[in-house]
């Protein structure tokens, strides 16, 4: 039962919110988690609780920092705080808030300019490679550098590495040992060269905060309410500089959902918000779980996917409640190859566009960005206009640098007109005409500079007396925070790329096992149990109609020997042509795997890979792993492919345990197959026997 909720200065303010999101709002201050399921109104609800706080005088609005992971998350934040009112709220990333920290009180701490920002990493990272002795070609230098952040995000120190990484299984693009060498030496340019990279700025943030009481204290005198968005992404260095921005006090509300965390690979971590309670014995608790993004259609298959995760923490057992109006069922599709997947993609897009749907409100979605390149050719074989996410910035665009110089002149000595109106006049001399081309370029140009009188739009109709030159602040807070506007165009894009995002029409690619789960996760069922949240966040991101696909072979004629992604099981309808269980996986009734050592079943993929239950102790040889490992990168690199194509950790491990003396001993590794054997296998069984 939810309690009725206290005076609000704001008559009004908390109309339109159900009672979960209501609760979570006029929460009293102190600990606050909100556990909120895809589509269920977060953003709406976290807004309305800053809103509630200032209105009912708890908090002023500049005591408020409220952090995301996204500048575009950031940015559509403010607009909902502004929307309601709200100014003088920050509401940042967590980068964009420690380096204004760390700009004001960098001159106070170490009594200089604060450094300049390094905007990319890989030319040190070269130069620090190249003195470890290792390559600098453009792979491995992008290797590194994600290791290294991954080893910042995760608070360890270079000397740390080579444990840790051995330790947690890490998949590492050199020997530990190496890639520590390399960290170290990149530490020392960057300190050499006075510049700070992206993680620097939390690690120095933080760093000011613990160790000097005076900016400490002056500090937390100015922030006494902090609101964390998508909590369950939050890695181990953020969470201390939140802890450092806290000094001890609780009034702190977080809001996340455990089924879509998926950066694990980058450090992030469920385990703040799934152990929040046992932080905040105190803390008020809003689960929410009324989904009104998606029709009940998708809400059902987005819960079968999630309910099939294996392991799932009590804070992670969300099941959404579809609050829209009945539509299509999800289309799922099988072909024989990729090029005619995606043709069939291509059809149905412009079927939907010439239904009436906006181009802008569809997408298509891939494991691997690679895909991406035959969905472009068969959207320009069909006329259809597409935006890659990830490809160039909204603002680097010409045109669009161009606007923003014409505008910002024109708010020098700002016309005596309404707002839209005078940014229309402005854009007329730039390439806006009353009509659009009738396509290509020309028409991708006039749809940017459309977009931006739709910022103007926005602005006019909830700022009261918005003029230009408050419209182009607005436009270079955007431009500082990434946060462009939305242009007309089918999105192209990751699934990672797609968090946070939502559109009418989806269209999940690729759905084959490799692809998705993708391959180097086999054998690690966290691994896979990540992937598997990947889908559901890929699933999550239609509001009506939803497409899955995959195809059997890659080419036109090629060997038909792919198989449908593992996730899709129990998902397809019965009469679906492709709904049989394949049959590699049909008739396993045979003996169950034991474990060598102690002869229990062995219960999941991990188990059976090493030939031991995870009770027993490993004896791996650590030596022989580090061996293994540089063999695979050498391998890797001769034949231009990733290491895990060649073998995964798990698998490497696996070998390093048991040491199979001959070819029959490799392939009774679980995931050896003859043709690894074949390829690999005297190279590895010469790595064992110390040959090489």
């Amino acid at each position: 039962m939810v309690d009725a909720p206290p005076r609000t200065n704001r008559p009004g303010l908390l109309d339109g919110l159900d009672p979960e999101q209501r609760a979570a709002a006029v929460a009293p201050r102190g600990p606050v988690c909100v556990l909120a399921g895809a589509g269920t109104g977060k953003t709406r609800t976290i807004t309305h609780r800053i809103a509630h706080l200032i209105s009912s005088g708890h908090v002023a609005p500049g005591q408020v920092l409220a952090v995301t992971f996204t500048t575009r998350a950031a940015g559509e934040m403010r607009t909902r705080l502004r929307a309601l009112g709200v100014e003088g709220a920050q509401a940042l990333t967590f980068h964009a808030a420690a380096r204004r920290q760390l700009r004001y009180f960098w001159p106070r701490v170490v009594g200089d300019r604060l450094w300049d920002l390094l905007e990319g990493k890989l030319r040190l990272v070269g130069q620090a490679a190249q003195r470890a002795g290792l390559g600098t070609d453009a792979e491995l230098l992008r290797d590194l550098a994600s290791e290294i952040e991954w080893a910042k995000a995760s608070l360890i120190s270079p000397d740390d590495y080579p444990a840790t990484a051995v330790r947690v299984q890490r998949d590492s693009p050199a020997a530990p040992q190496q890639v520590a060498e390399v960290y170290r030496a990149y530490e020392k340019l960057k300190n050499s060269a006075q510049v700070l990279d992206f993680d620097d700025l939390l690690l120095h943030t933080t760093a000011v905060l613990e160790e000097n009481a005076e900016v400490a204290r002056e500090f937390r005198d100015r922030y006494r309410c902090f609101i964390v968005d998508e909590y369950q992404d939050v890695t181990p260095l953020q969470q201390r500089l939140l802890d450092a921005w806290l000094g001890g006090r609780d009034d702190l509300t977080v809001v996340g959902d455990a089924n879509q965390t998926i950066y694990s690979f980058g450090g992030a971590s469920p385990r703040p918000l799934l152990e929040f309670t046992r932080r905040f014995p105190e803390a008020t608790v809003v689960r929410l779980e009324r989904d009104y993004r998606s029709t009940p259609q998708v809400v059902e298959l987005a819960n079968k996917v999630i309910g099939a995760a294996r392991n799932r923490p009590a804070g992670s057992r969300l099941r959404l409640v579809g609050q829209r109006p009945p539509g299509p069922e999800p289309r799922f599709a099988e072909f024989e190859d990729e090029p005619t997947e995606a043709a069939a993609v291509a059809a149905r897009v412009r079927t939907l566009l010439d239904a009436g749907v906006a181009a802008s409100e569809i997408a298509i979605l891939y494991r691997i960005n690679a895909q991406s390149e035959g969905y472009e050719q068969a959207l320009a074989q069909v006329g259809v206009p597409y935006l890659v996410r990830g490809g160039e910035r909204f603002f680097d665009r010409r045109e669009v640098r161009q606007a923003m110089v014409s505008l910002r002149t024109a708010a020098a000595d700002p016309p005596p007109t309404e707002l839209v109106t005078a940014v229309r006049s402005v854009l007329s001399r730039v390439g806006l005409t009353d009509q659009p081309p009738a396509g290509g370029a020309a028409k991708e140009r006039w749809d940017a500079l459309l977009s931006l009188v739709e910022v103007a739009e926005e602005l006019a109709a909830t700022v009261e007396g918005a003029d230009l030159p408050r419209y182009v602040a607005e436009l270079e807070q955007r431009a500082s925070a990434q946060h462009p506007p939305t242009v007309e165009g089918v999105t192209l894009a990751s699934l990672h790329a797609a968090k946070g995002l939502e559109w009418d029409a989806v269209f999940l690619v690729g759905l084959s096992e490799g692809t998705m789960p993708i391959l180097h996760a086999d054998g690690d069922d966290n691994a896979i149990e990540e992937e598997r949240r990947l889908f559901y966040v890929g699933v999550t991101r239609a509001r009506e109609h939803l497409w899955l696909s995959w195809s059997l072979s890659r080419h036109p004629g090629g060997r038909r020997n792919r198989r449908r992604s593992r996730f899709l099981y129990g998902l397809l309808p019965e009469q679906h042509p492709a709904a049989r269980v394949p049959r590699a996986q049909a008739g396993k009734s045979g003996p169950k795997p034991r474990c060598r050592l102690c002869d229990r079943p062995l219960l999941d993929t991990m188990e059976i890979k090493l030939g031991r239950c995870r009770r027993c102790p490993s004896n791996v040889d650590i030596e022989l792993f580090e061996r293994l490992k540089e063999w695979r990168q050498e391998r890797a690199k001769e034949l231009k492919v990733p290491p895990f194509v060649v073998f995964t950790d798990a698998t490497l491990l696996a070998i390093a345990e048991q040491q199979p003396v001959d070819r029959g001993g490799l392939v009774s590794i679980s995931g050896i197959g003859p043709g690894k054997v074949t390829k690999y296998g005297d190279d590895v069984l010469a790595v064992i026997q110390g040959e090489r």
